[in-house]
Order: C-alpha cells, then structure tokens, then sequence
C-alpha cells in the first residue's frame, strides 16, 4: 500500500510539474511588450531640439599703456640662464649667491625660466623672472609676478643695452 501511495504521489508531482510549465507564446507575447515599449521610449527620446537665442556678453578689453612705465638701465653679467633680451623683470637682489638662487628655484616652481645677473658696481645678484624684447610684455609680466610672493611687490624693469 505504500508503494501504491508513493506511486501515485510520484505521478501526481510529475503532472503539476508538466502542467506549470510556461508555454513558448507567454514568452513570445513578454518580448513584444517589452520591445514596442522600447521603441515607445526611443520615439520619445527623438525630440527635434529647440533651438535658443542666446545672448552673450562681452567685457571689452582693457588696454593699458605701457610706454612710460620707468626703466632702470645696469651694466649687469649673467651668473645662470639664458642670455637677457632688452627688458627684464627683476624681481630681488642678494649681496649672498645663495639666497638669489633660492629665489630663482621659487620662480622655477611657478613656471618662471629665471636668471641670475651680477651687478659689479654695486656687487648685488638680481635675479631676473622673465625677459623680453617688448617693454610692454614685460610690463605685463613684472604686474603679474608682483602678486607671487609679497617681497616681489617692489619688482622693476631693467634694460640691458
């Protein structure tokens, strides 16, 4: 009589097993929702844009004059880096080597190609941040390296003949 109960439970599993199956058109009918809600999506994403006016405005400019900024005219060597073109920032001069070259590694970290110059007469070492054959860009230059470091405040063109 088990056996027969057994069997019988065995069977009766079997068919609700075989009968929970999910047949092949819910799954057809499951994809073909999902896909025309997708392209209900997309045709809802394809909006033609609008195109805006927009208004910009334009700070002009301002022009400053550089020609009658003052120039300190030196006999000086250059002691390390390039050769000076006819105008130049110096930004620091040191009775010790050292401490000029301190200054010149500061500039260096910030992006500067600095020189060293010896002044003989007054036996000084200026160190030099930028050089240029324009007064005006270096002009330029020394108001934006005087806001570096506040012992830069007191920088000055030098022109080398």
């Amino acid at each position: 009589m088990n056996k027969k109960l057994m069997m019988g439970a065995a069977i009766a599993t079997v068919f609700a097993m075989t009968s929970c199956k999910s047949s092949e058109s819910a799954y057809k009918k499951a994809y073909e929702k999902a896909k025309a809600n997708q392209e209900a999506a997309v045709t809802a994403t394809e909006v033609t844009p609008v195109q805006r006016k927009e208004t910009v405005q334009v700070t002009p400019v301002e022009t400053v004059d550089y020609s009658n900024v003052a120039v300190r005219t030196e006999n000086v060597t250059v002691v390390t880096g390039n050769p000076l073109k006819a105008y130049s920032v110096v930004v620091g001069a040191y009775s010790i080597k050292a401490n000029a070259d301190r200054t010149a590694d500061f500039l260096s970290a910030k992006g500067y190609q600095p020189q060293i110059v010896m002044n003989q007469e007054r036996g000084l070492y200026r160190v030099v941040a930028f050089t240029n054959d324009s007064k005006a860009e270096a002009a330029r230059t020394r108001d934006v390296v005087k806001n570096l470091r506040e012992d830069f405040a007191e920088a000055w063109l030098l022109y080398q003949k």
